[in-house]
């Protein structure tokens, strides 16, 4: 299975042969190497069969079944070769040419390397903007963003999360504060229209010019339409406030100029790095270099990602960021991020064609968000069905949820089929699956005799007498397993695969 990971997808050449022969001489022990060091030299199957069993099982689910988490990706083989790299092993705090440890010349090389690509990926001015490129996630990448922008219990304003927003962009509720944004910051949650069901711009003002917050975020995490960033940025210039977008969902997309751009409006922009741009997971900072304070601006971003909010950077993470971001500025992504909206879209019509209700009615990006409230289905019950039948889902809240913690939808996304050369035709047999998880699930829920999740769980996975939703739950996993093993997975030789042992059918 491990050789299953790096082997190419044709005959490897004869120089790859004696690179990858020369590579296997310097992983082996030698007879001068001591008991202690012989551990560093063992394959991963040898010395932790166990890990190496988990992996084994998480490539043959990713393998054997469909991911349809807007928030997930399959990202490259040069990717995961940069992340498994040696890079592991440097420590650099600090910035390129002022780091704390020394020997970090080719990680500084790296580092530049990497802020380059990111400047190019999104079509930037180095002139203008400026990008931090070590923060390890899109939370910290955000709650770094607050630091260096606004002080301890400051306001701002995010859109509330059972709208579509995210927990970094100040959620709580009415008994907890639940994340630091809420904790350190005062926040003030802006909505969606409950007719239209997008962005409530003109609330969205009316609520600043009476709140009046420091900073105002737009971006989302379930949000299937475009933004208005230059009506955000009059709103944000009338309070004074600062303007940032958190784009962790759509950043491949605006890179490939398929989306509006928030950086001709914004003056910080935070993204993950592992969705829509398909790299590793890690996040990223940029910021302006040509406001009047641009100098001040720089430094207290670097000096909130560190030392304020985390240690060193992951070196082998940044080489993959650096390589997802090559990748991200061909003219090939720009095709593969057309066709994440194609299918998006697709998807969408149909399950409308089954007559379902979508919030906003369809989507402009990745994502597609289904109301399950006017068939009577929680979005708990059905991701639980869908993992049964090999589909990968989440539960999320919809519009007019009275609270996030029972959502009454499930978030879709179209970015990893995508990356399995998915295509329009294919999506629709994805959402036939779909249709069919939901109308087993109704079924599920009449046969469980009551609401509760527990009782729906055990009717789906132990077989009764007298009640067929079991077998059909089985039945409609082995048509998804034969569909999705169809498909290519990126940096696996699927050739070579075999079920491990352990796998729960």
């Amino acid at each position: 299975m491990l050789r299953a990971l790096v082997r190419p997808s044709s005959f490897p050449t004869r120089s790859l042969l004696f690179s990858h022969s020369r590579l296997r001489l310097r992983t082996m022990a030698t007879a001068n190497t001591p008991d202690f060091n012989k551990p560093l030299y063992t394959p991963l199957a040898e010395l932790d069969p166990e890990v190496k069993n988990i992996i084994d099982k998480e490539t043959w689910r990713q393998f054997t079944g469909l991911e349809l988490i807007a928030s997930e990706n399959l990202t490259s083989l040069a990717a995961m070769e940069a992340n498994g790299s040696m890079l592991t092993n440097k420590y650099s705090e600090g910035l390129p040419n002022a780091r704390y440890y020394g020997g970090n010349e080719y990680i500084d090389e790296l580092e530049i390397l990497c802020r380059k690509r990111a400047l190019q990926a999104f079509n930037l001015d180095p002139a203008k903007w400026g990008v931090n490129v070590q923060p390890y996630s899109g939370s910290t990448a955000n709650f770094a963003a607050l630091t260096a922008l606004i002080q301890p219990q400051d306001r701002l304003m995010g859109l509330g999360l059972p709208d579509g927003g995210h927990l970094t962009h100040g959620y709580y509720t009415a008994k907890k504060k639940m994340t630091a944004s809420s904790i350190y910051f005062q926040s003030l949650p802006y909505a969606l229209s409950p007719e239209s069901q997008l962005i409530d711009y003109e609330g969205l003002a009316a609520s600043a010019k009476i709140f009046k917050p420091k900073l105002i975020i737009c971006g989302a995490s379930a949000y299937p339409r475009d933004w208005d960033y230059a009506t955000l940025k009059k709103t944000a210039e009338k309070e004074g406030a600062w303007l940032m977008a958190d784009i962790a969902h759509t950043s491949g997309l605006v890179a490939a100029q398929t989306l509006n751009s928030p950086f001709e409006y914004c003056d910080v922009v935070t993204t993950t790095t592992h969705k829509t741009l398909r790299g590793p997971r890690a996040g990223l900072i940029f910021f302006r270099k040509d406001l009047k304070d641009a100098a001040d601006l720089e430094k207290r971003i670097n000096d909130a990602v560190f030392p304020a909010c985390q240690g060193g950077p992951h070196n082998n993470t940044i080489a993959a960021i650096a390589t997802a971001l090559l990748q991200a500025a061909q003219p090939s992504f720009r095709d593969y991020a057309k066709q994440v909206i194609a299918n998006a879209r697709t998807l969408a019509e149909t399950l409308v064609g089954h007559g379902y209700k979508l919030q906003t009615g369809g989507t402009d990006n990745h994502l597609v968000l289904w109301d399950l409230r006017p068939i009577g289905l929680t979005g708990s019950k059905v991701e639980k069905v869908c993992d049964l039948m090999g589909i990968t889902i989440n539960k999320n809240a919809v519009s007019g949820d009275a609270s996030a913690q029972v959502p009454g939808g499930i978030r879709l996304g179209t970015s990893a089929i995508t990356s399995r050369n998915m295509l329009e035709a294919d999506v629709k047999v994805v959402g036939d699956f779909l249709h069919r998880a939901v109308q087993l699930s109704l079924v599920l829920q009449k046969e469980a005799g009551t609401k509760l999740l527990k009782d729906f769980v055990r009717v789906a996975t132990v077989q009764e007498e007298g009640k067929e939703g079991f077998a059909k739950v089985r039945a409609l996993r082995e048509e998804v397993s034969a569909f999705a093993t169809k498909w290519p997975l990126p940096g696996v030789d699927v050739s070579a695969l075999t079920k491990p042992a352990g796998i729960h059918d």
